[in-house]
């Protein structure tokens, strides 16, 4: 499971190297750390270029960096794929669309999914979120994208102390045969929820359930043994890890 975010941009409207400098001075939680075309950390001071280098840059936040790459006027990357969308227009995977992508950089390699790595990547790409002309923030982890404002406000709410994004750092996926279960929390928890059919028939509750306990996974973490819960109705609610899988599965009653 990748740890990538992705910044989806009209056709031709991409950020340059100069973009990402002037978002820089604005901001207190990231700066520049290293810039290919001229070898040279940002510290030692160099000629303010916007179309120069290879198209990507090296970001340091908080001790951390990561490889931002795509950035105009060089090759971009497409959009990438996702099955779930929060906030957007509907007619957003009709659009011609570019995109500049983020994810840890060289020297984390190992530790792309350590919590303190992903948490930071995605306060990043919500920084990221207010270059001008985002049209969508993308976690490839949920294949997810949503809109930039929605993104933001959650993560951001969520590094200061507030309730984990479900929706656009993880995702709800309907099944077939009528389940629902979680899309990305793996890349947080190591495992993936599981609400069978006879959990999920009323669908806005089953997602309140849903988005409940990923918040209380997210802080918690992997679980290796049955768990007991109130609902969000007061109800008794299960939950245990299914043997030899990365599944957690939930149901409704008493241990």
């Amino acid at each position: 499971m990748m740890s990538a975010a992705s910044l989806l941009f009209r056709a031709g409207e991409r950020p340059t190297l100069a973009d990402i400098r002037a978002l820089a001075r604005r901001e207190d939680s990231f700066c520049l750390s290293f810039e290919p075309a001229t070898d040279t950390p940002r510290e030692t001071g160099v000629e303010e270029r916007g179309d120069t280098g290879q198209g990507w840059v090296e970001l340091l936040s908080s001790g951390l960096t990561f490889h931002l790459s795509g950035l105009a006027p060089h090759a971009g990357e497409g959009a990438p794929r996702f099955a779930n969308r929060y906030g957007l227009a509907a007619d957003l995977a009709e659009r011609p669309l570019e995109a500049i992508t983020l994810v840890p950089g060289p020297h984390l390699a190992g530790g792309e999914r350590m919590f303190p790595v992903v948490r930071c990547l995605a306060m990043l790409a919500a920084r990221l979120a207010g270059l001008p002309g985002v049209e969508g923030v993308a976690w490839h982890a949920a294949e997810a994208i949503s809109a930039p404002d929605f993104y933001a406000r959650g993560v951001l709410a969520w590094v200061e102390g507030g309730p984990f994004p479900g929706l656009g750092l993880t995702a709800l996926e309907e099944g077939a045969d009528g389940s629902l279960r979680s899309r990305g929390l793996a890349l947080f928890t190591g495992q993936e929820l599981y609400l069978p059919a006879d959990v999920a028939q009323d669908r806005a509750d089953a997602a309140k359930l849903a988005l409940r306990l990923i918040n209380w996974l997210v802080e918690h973490g992997k679980i290796t043994e049955t768990f007991s819960f109130t609902g969000p109705s007061g109800e008794p609610i299960g939950l245990e890890p299914v043997e030899n899988s990365a599944i957690l599965r939930v149901w409704r009653g008493s241990l």
